[in-house]
């Protein structure tokens, strides 16, 4: 191939004109899943949609039957299917059947007839995954993507929540004299090695209470009784020693 005077020419040292996301891309297959999507050419030239996903591509047949229609959509959904096809969201919540947008491109397929008949904002969209037609808007949306994930995950995660309450409260102590289950706060203390807060490890904190009180009473009664006077001998027990007294006297 030869160049014109008229032709430019380009050095190594000239700078690439086209965006550096192009290069990262076409560096290895697999390079796309490693740029963020703020930084990807299509983000910059089309207005955000809200929707999870990359930019639509729609398919317009025209002049064709119907049967080549069918059978060029099977062969673009079954050769395209790793491009379009969502995922399986990566956690480990059980029950989880939304599905992974993120890196979907939505195909949608109509024909020229019915777009000339009915209109495009009509239902003649069929997207790609899916069985009959749609309106571009419902076509586009994912009822099963990203709002339908949050919602399942938080259920799930409420639930896990509640499931490991249940079990701690399973596997809690009792009380030994009550048998009342410990609180979060005396099932702290009582695992502590400090027993001016711990006091009897077995107690919940209300009978730990009650037999400090019982146990200071108690000693507060007896500590009264012994400061007590001793109560003056009753004449009723001395008189018969008196009797006694007196027949000795007089024999």
């Amino acid at each position: 191939m030869s160049f014109s005077k008229e032709t430019p020419q380009f050095s190594a040292q000239q700078p690439i004109d086209h965006d550096i996301t192009q290069v990262l891309a076409r560096s290895r297959p697999d390079a796309i899943e490693h740029i963020d999507h703020d930084k990807r050419l299509w983000r910059r030239i089309y207005p955000p949609t809200g929707r999870e996903g990359l930019a639509p591509v729609a398919f317009v047949f025209a002049d064709t039957t119907d049967t080549k229609v069918a059978n060029t959509v099977a062969v673009l959904e079954e050769a395209g299917r790793p491009y379009w096809a969502p995922r399986r969201y990566d956690t480990y919540h059980p029950g989880i059947t939304a599905l992974d947008y993120g890196q979907a491109v939505p195909v949608r397929v109509t024909t020229l007839e019915q777009l000339q008949e009915h209109g495009a904002d009509t239902a003649v969209w069929r997207r790609l995954g899916r069985t009959g037609n749609q309106t571009l808007t419902v076509a586009l949306g994912n009822p099963d993507g990203d709002d339908l994930y949050h919602l399942q995950a938080a259920r799930a995660h409420a639930e896990e929540k509640q499931r490991r309450a249940a079990e701690r409260e399973a596997r809690g102590p009792v009380c030994q004299e009550c048998g009342q289950k410990f609180t979060d706060q005396r099932w702290e203390e009582s695992t502590t090695r400090d027993p001016w807060k711990t006091g009897n490890p077995y107690m919940c904190r209300n009978c730990w209470t009650n037999y400090l009180a019982g146990k200071e009473a108690a000693a507060e009664a007896a500590r009264l009784q012994a400061a007590a006077p001793p109560e003056p001998e009753d004449d009723h027990d001395q008189e018969p020693g008196k009797l006694r007294g007196l027949f000795r006297r007089r024999t």
